[in-house]
């Protein structure tokens, strides 16, 4: 059957996309409820301030670590599978760290979470690839970041009101979280090939040929900014300015962060939109210049409703980037190629910067202030606008969706073969 489907039609978005959508909403939820637990779980073993950090860090080093690793799983074994297996693996460990007996055993069940998450997270990128159509790829990417970040809003709330019954308390519903989010896809993604049909004769998509391909590097410039940016330096640096420098309660800090999240929640959805209607680039360009322009400004001395101002618009940049971006490394793998080792190198370019950017920020910071680290921090979106404004436009300009003829197909080839 042949379906028609014009770019930016505003169709609704393949049932299997919702359900992916559900999954990380569930996953995102249950990360947020353990959030405010953990470092207090940790302290709870007698030990210190840097030892209960470890604890965080050693999560964050083991999705590293392990991602080359799962995109090869996903590559050989399927999305699906690995993805189930990846939730399983996290609610063992979760459900384990729960009866944690000592610091030891925190460390270790904390760690093995850490391949977990990376085995879902790069499995349900590929499989948000492969079941998206490809005019559809900034909406369905819009809206799964959407899924995660309206997780990681409501679960620290929850947290909070689970730490009062236990520390232990918060890790039992994430295993559930997770259970439940395993139950979802195994049930209703199971046997769904979605848009991307025919696939079973198609060579995985190669890191080293995708990395040929300049929207690609353009991609992975971008990924590490904003993994510097918002999931290293907001976290690690905002909250002490707050307090240290702009002299304010804690509690600003934490309203601080949420007035990012919120600018970032109301431009995900429409910039999914932009991205389908106008091509990958303009979302990426636009968002790339905002996110520069106000986070080299939020280390200013200014009043707190003008850096309450600069947040807001910080997180609309990030919101105008991430689904526009992640759209253009779908067009760049194909929606019938496997490619996890592709999207494991996109997922890995933004924790290095998670890991590197508060690192060097924090060192800037105590030698020079906080202005230039925030400066610095703005730098690195220059950096990658430059690659982008170079960078082809990827999005599919073939109007009509017919399996047996997908504009996709087109844009793979050309992605992969032209360089």
């Amino acid at each position: 059957m042949v379906r028609t489907r014009l770019r930016g039609s505003g169709a609704r978005l393949p049932r299997e996309v919702l359900v992916l959508v559900a999954s990380a909403f569930v996953v995102a939820i249950g990360f947020g409820i353990v959030a405010p637990a953990l470092p207090a779980f940790a302290r709870s073993f007698d030990v210190g301030v840097t030892a209960a950090a470890v604890v965080v860090s050693l999560f964050a080093a083991f999705r590293l670590g392990f991602a080359p690793i799962g995109g090869r799983l996903v590559t050989r074994f399927g999305e699906l599978r690995i993805y189930c297996l990846g939730l399983a693996i996290a609610a063992t460990s979760v459900g384990a760290t729960a009866f944690a007996a000592n610091y030891w055993q925190l460390l270790i069940f904390r760690g093995v979470g850490g391949i977990g998450s990376t085995m879902f997270t790069v499995s349900a990128i590929s499989l948000l690839v492969r079941l998206s159509p490809p005019d559809s790829r900034g909406r369905a990417s819009g809206a799964w970041a959407t899924g995660f970040l309206l997780g990681n809003i409501a679960g620290p709330l929850l947290g909070g009101l689970l730490v009062v019954v236990s520390l232990r308390a918060p890790f039992l519903c994430y295993a559930i979280a997770l259970l439940l989010a395993l139950a979802i896809s195994a049930l209703m993604l199971r046997g769904r090939t979605g848009y991307a049909s025919g696939t079973e004769n198609v060579p995985p998509a190669l890191f080293r040929t995708a990395f040929a391909h300049p929207t690609y590097r353009a991609a992975l410039v971008a990924s590490f900014a904003n993994g510097w940016t918002v999931f290293g330096v907001r976290i690690a640096l905002v909250p002490l300015f707050v307090v240290a420098v702009l002299g304010q309660e804690e509690s600003w800090a934490g309203f601080a962060l949420s007035v990012f999240a919120a600018g970032n929640a109301a431009t995900l959805l429409l910039a999914g939109r932009l991205a389908d209607r106008r091509g990958r680039k303009l979302p990426v360009i636009s968002g790339l210049v905002v996110s520069a322009f106000a986070t080299s400004l939020l280390g200013l001395h200014t009043p707190l409703p003008v850096f309450l101002a600069l947040s807001l618009v910080a997180g609309v940049g990030s919101g105008l980037v991430n689904p526009a971006m992640t759209a253009a490394v779908a067009d760049v793998v194909g929606a019938k190629a496997r490619g996890g080792t592709v999207l494991a190198g996109f997922q890995m370019a933004a924790d290095c910067g998670a890991i590197i950017g508060p690192l060097l920020a924090g060192a800037v910071a105590e030698a020079a202030g906080f202005g230039w680290a925030f400066v610095l921090t703005g730098a690195t979106s220059v950096l990658a606008l430059a690659f982008w404004v170079r960078a082809p436009e990827t999005l599919p300009r073939t109007e009509p969706c017919d399996p047996a003829r997908l504009p996709s197909e087109a844009v793979t080839t050309r992605a992969l073969g032209s360089e």
